[in-house]
């Protein structure tokens, strides 16, 4: 090896392995590919954490539309809130009510608030529901958000509403549920479970009551 060294020196033009201009050039691109491979390591490092945290993200509870339309019937998210208006074994106004509370009736949640137009075309509709299936163990509940208490009262009163309904003050059950409008209403069965859901104002009874009789 010494002598290949050796023979390569006297070359023309040839730079013998560990010359000056060999060793000064070494440090500099060594330095480059150094770098290099830090940048990409963290680049790589910077594309699996954004891909674990967005994994994380969509790994978590499925949407309760997608579930629906699988043809499974999630749980209901749990919620706990005081009551509004008192009616159909729930109550008195002020009592705290949980949805687990309710297991055993089949339950139509309504998520509605006072300054909503649609909201108070439908609640006719919803009010005639309740008084028609209130003998099978139908709750027709109401849920108010994204409103003020006295107006919310003014609006049950004003319409003779008889059905109860909670306060979501701070419209977390809103976001529990994935309500993305008002009104929106559910069907949840005797067993806590999302039957049904429907975007938008009831403007027919039928659009509630026929997925209400599949349900019992």
């Amino acid at each position: 090896m010494a002598r290949t060294s050796e023979t390569a020196s006297k070359v023309p033009g040839v730079e013998p392995e560990g010359s000056p201009e060999s060793s000064a050039d070494e440090p500099r691109w060594g330095g480059r590919r150094i770098a290099g491979a830090i940048g990409g390591g963290l680049g790589v490092l910077i594309f699996v954490t954004f891909l674990v945290v967005g994994l994380a993200n969509s790994g978590g509870e499925s949407s309760i539309g997608d579930a629906l339309a699988d043809g499974e019937r999630p749980p209901a998210p749990e919620i706990e809130l005081p009551v509004l208006f008192a009616g159909d074994g729930v109550g008195p106004q002020g009592e705290r009510v949980s949805l687990s509370d309710l297991r055993g009736r089949t339950v139509v949640l309504n998520f509605w608030a006072s300054w909503c137009g649609p909201c108070r075309d439908e609640a006719p509709l919803l009010e005639g529901i309740s008084r028609r299936y209130r003998d099978r163990d139908v709750l027709v509940l109401g849920v108010d958000t994204q409103d003020l208490s006295d107006n919310a009262l003014g609006f049950i009163r004003q319409l003779g509403l008889s059905y109860p309904s909670l306060r979501d003050g701070t419209d977390g059950a809103q976001r529990r549920f994935q309500v993305t409008g008002l009104p929106e209403t559910f069907i949840l069965d005797a067993s806590g479970r999302i039957a049904f859901h429907h975007i938008g104002p009831v403007t027919n009874p039928e659009q509630i009551t026929t997925p209400l009789d599949q349900t019992l």
